[in-house]
């Protein structure tokens, strides 16, 4: 579970705000119909690059929040905010809040799509660091009052976006495509689903359409009698808020449906009623549709017409449900200084020599990522193979952690049980090598 989770979760169903006039997002050549845009997919999520006035910034694109937000202090310190007013927001709880401002009139491009007028919020609270979770930049999250304005198609597989005008958008004729009504509530889009429980029993669900969540679902248990945990499941940690750390329950379903789509043993978490005490403003939400399962599709978010159209992809419709066997979870750790072997290619000035150049060899200090370890489920194998807390990766199966992105060490450790990880950890200054095989739990 990503920290996105956490701003999500714990703070917008929560934010007693005031409501700020803004203007609506627009193509910046009104004659266009459609605009292009490229993203990158970072652990099954959309991540964008975008300006605000002048100031390039990177951004989650995510249908389960309405309102823009920035948390990356580093930069938004650097970026001429507009109009600001200090305010607070309710967090998970009774009693708590953060510390937070409010922002309008910020000029905000992304591609040729603009806003001259666009509202933000800005957490000052140093608790959510996504850039961590996310193991790149991450300066703040966009979504609900981006999509309100536009009919958006994801490409996953292309990781191509494109925004059409309502009113000149003129669908082609689809084969195999499916098209759900949306409900909005809080101007976040829900749609109606199946999830077929261990018994066998089918049960009607409700489900805020996330693609902000890297998970494939969320239930509550607590909305539906049955809704229930079966006997194969593992406690976990699923993210961290205000008061602490949520946990819950990972398992399977049997069986979740969209229509006629299909999947059998989607992975499935079930959070912790205490934690999420505050987080049902939507009395009829049985849970959350997360990107694990959107990225299989191709998909046309349509908000002007309440409605959203599905596409079976070809690049991961059939990939499996894959989840975290080794009990390790790996947060971005900071920069950290590596010597690199430079080789560099030069004339022979050996006559007898039958190459004609020579290769010679320097070393130089290179700032590159760092990935730590962040939390260790209790009786896992990493835990049990005597990692702990703090260790800073160094090397996963022989290759070195710093030429790896964090989603590429993730999927080595969700890989089939049995497999075995090798690591090359710092700790304070000491290197050690532990060893352990993946087990599965469910």
């Amino acid at each position: 579970m990503r920290l996105k989770k956490i701003i999500l979760f714990l703070l917008i169903f929560n934010m007693a705000l005031s409501s700020v006039a803004q203007s609506d997002f627009s193509f910046s050549d009104s004659k266009k119909e459609s605009v292009n845009a490229s993203f990158s997919l970072v652990n099954n999520m959309i991540v964008i690059s975008a300006e605000v006035n002048g100031k390039r910034l990177s951004f989650l694109l995510d249908t389960g929040i309405k309102t823009t937000m920035l948390f990356n202090l580093k930069v938004v310190d650097s970026v001429e905010l507009r109009n600001i007013e200090v305010i607070k927001l309710r967090g998970l709880g009774e009693g708590n809040s953060i510390n937070a401002m409010k922002s309008h009139g910020n000029y905000f491009k992304f591609n040729d799509i603009i806003n001259p007028d666009m509202s933000l919020y800005i957490i000052t609270d140093d608790l959510f660091d996504l850039s961590a979770k996310m193991g790149i930049d991450i300066h703040g999250i966009i979504g609900g009052d981006l999509f309100a304005n536009f009919i958006v198609k994801i490409n996953y597989a292309s990781e191509k976006l494109t925004f059409y005008r309502p009113d000149s958008y003129n669908p082609t004729e689809c084969r195999g495509c499916e098209t759900f009504p949306l409900d909005f509530y809080n101007r976040k889009p829900f749609i109606d689903a199946t999830v077929e429980n261990h018994l066998g029993k089918e049960v009607k669900v409700k489900l805020l359409i996330d693609s902000g969540g890297g998970d494939s679902l969320w239930l509550f248990p607590y909305s539906n009698p049955d809704l229930l945990v079966g006997e194969n499941y593992f406690e976990d940690f699923l993210g961290k808020g205000l008061n602490g750390n949520i946990m819950g329950k990972r398992s399977r379903i049997k069986r979740f449906k969209l229509g006629s789509f299909e999947f059998e043993n989607a992975a499935v978490s079930y959070p912790d009623s205490t934690s999420m005490l505050t987080m049902h403003a939507n009395k009829d939400r049985n849970g959350t549709l997360g990107a694990e399962i959107l990225k299989r599709f191709q998909v046309i978010m349509d908000y002007p017409n309440s409605k959203i159209t599905l596409k079976k992809g070809k690049k991961y419709f059939k990939d499996p449900f894959l989840y975290n066997k080794s009990g390790i979870e790996i947060i971005y750790g900071g920069e950290m200084l590596v010597k690199e072997n430079r080789a560099r290619l030069v004339p022979s000035d050996n006559k007898e020599t039958t190459t004609i150049t020579d290769i010679f060899y320097s070393y130089g200090l290179t700032y590159k990522p760092s990935y730590k370890i962040s939390m260790i489920r209790k009786e896992s194998p990493a835990h049990y193979a005597g990692l702990i807390e703090g260790d800073i990766l160094l090397e996963v199966n022989g290759k070195p952690a710093y030429n790896m992105k964090m989603d590429e060490i993730i999927y080595l450790l969700s890989q089939k049980e049995n497999k075995k990880i090798k690591l090359l950890v710092d700790r304070n200054g000491e290197h050690l090598r532990y060893d352990f095989q993946l087990r599965s739990l469910l």
